[in-house]
């Protein structure tokens, strides 16, 4: 859609009941930057596409029966979007909390080298953000977790 920006190989879409609400939101509470925005001739939203680093966020509409927003499911949601910081992940969610996002958990600092928050939006999408402290290799997680890690099953 954006001839001078080259697609990620990967995204994820969310939907919302109130999209330009929420598109706002998403800029104001997580930062992510808009790269466009599709608006019908009523100024309804058709698409937009806020972007982080490589990535990007689709942000739409219910636009069919098989997509919903989790404010339509109860708050159930049947995926959650993880943003993976470069930097300052405490700063980030203290950006959150401000803008009224509902923290599920706090930052913690996970024992394979991260620390992370999670988050639900105004509508019940779950968010997840974390920063990269430190680097531990499989072998060394396994042994602190009893787990085995491999590339395939």
């Amino acid at each position: 859609m954006v001839e001078d920006q080259e697609r990620p190989p990967v995204s994820s879409s969310v939907c919302y009941r109130d999209p330009i609400a929420a598109l706002k939101w998403l800029e104001t509470a997580f930062g992510f930057e808009p790269r466009i925005v599709v608006l019908a001739p009523d100024e309804t939203l058709v698409h937009a596409e806020l972007g982080y680093r490589e990535g990007v966020i689709g942000v739409g509409n219910v636009w069919s029966p098989n997509h919903a927003s989790p404010a339509d499911l109860g708050g159930k949601n049947t995926q959650s979007v993880h943003i993976q910081l470069r930097e300052d992940v405490d700063a980030h969610y203290a950006r959150a909390k401000a803008a009224g996002a509902e923290i599920l958990m706090e930052p913690t600092d996970q024992t394979y080298g991260d620390r992370n928050y999670i988050a639900r939006d105004p509508e019940g999408h779950v968010w997840s953000f974390g920063e990269t402290r430190f680097r531990i290799d499989n072998a060394e997680f396994d042994r602190k977790h009893g787990t085995t890690t491999r590339d395939r099953i």
